[in-house]
């Protein structure tokens, strides 16, 4: 009997984060075998429009609508093996009014929303869970509390003693991470001169360069990693910086993803970047 496939599960908070922060190793990883496992805690209805020449697939669709029909896109392009969407209210971003509203992800009670991501681990069985760390990247409610639920979930779907509705038997994860930006990479595109098209936003939280435990190639699945951001086409305009980037900046801002190993990675020698977030678990 062969072994079951890896599976990567990736936790994000609304559509078009899964392409943006981690579509290459989406790609990467699935090409090699694994079952990738997506999970968006919300349906991004606050998003705006960003291009004002936008036209909806059909007339008269809603917000989530059009971002859950742009995510569908980005699925296919990214060949994830299964999606799960949580299904909270987007907040908005901070001081938004839809951070108050009951219903939103930013309000959702820690334990209910932490249990229901745990079932979906003990369901896909991931080696490997990713998502933000502590910041969500910019602060935004929805990426924090994102990062908080996983923090929880990733330990609490392996405890036997926790039931859960779907009466899965528990699993423990092996490893977890969370994605990173480089501080020098923003420092880069906020230099003096530099075209403010290619810019990050200012509100990123960079990591410096000491505390990333992680750099994966993925300048192969480039251009169908832009594929999947531009499937986000209400959130991705034609202005949007991501399109007015030379080939260069796409290689050099967007040819490795990094991370850092939050849980049960390999020490490396002093210096050394994991290249593989499933080193020592192939069977």
């Amino acid at each position: 009997m062969s072994n079951p496939p890896l599976t990567l599960m990736l936790v994000h908070a609304h559509p078009d984060d899964e392409a943006i922060t981690t579509g290459g190793i989406m790609l990467k990883y699935a090409e090699e075998g694994a079952r990738v496992v997506l999970v968006t805690c919300t349906r991004g209805e606050l998003g705006d429009i960003q291009d004002p020449g936008y036209v909806p697939p059909k007339p008269g669709m809603t917000m989530e609508e059009i971002r859950m029909t742009e995510m569908s896109d980005a699925l296919g392009v990214l060949k994830v093996s299964a999606f799960h969407c949580m299904d909270y209210r987007d907040s908005g971003m901070a001081g938004n009014p839809g951070n108050d509203d009951p219903k939103s992800f930013h309000q959702a009670d820690m334990t209910e929303a932490s249990n229901r991501l745990a079932a979906i681990i003990r369901k896909e069985r991931p080696q490997v869970v990713i998502t933000y760390d502590e910041t969500g990247i910019y602060y935004h409610p929805d990426h924090v509390k994102a990062h908080q639920i996983t923090q929880k979930a990733f330990f609490d779907a392996g405890k036997p003693d926790l039931l859960l509705e779907d009466g899965k038997p528990a699993w423990q994860p092996a490893r977890l991470y969370h994605i990173a930006i480089p501080m020098a990479r923003i420092r880069r595109y906020n230099q003096e001169g530099t075209d403010p098209a290619s810019r990050p936003p200012s509100s990123i939280v960079g990591t410096p360069e000491e505390k990333i435990t992680t750099r994966i190639d993925i300048e192969k699945y480039l251009d169908r990693k832009f594929e999947a951001i531009y499937s986000h086409k209400s959130q991705i305009g034609g202005n949007h910086r991501f399109r007015n980037l030379t080939l260069e900046q796409r290689k050099e801002m967007f040819g490795y993803e990094h991370f850092v190993c939050a849980y049960g990675c390999i020490p490396l020698m002093e210096g050394g970047k994991e290249k593989d977030i499933f080193a020592g678990l192939r069977i």
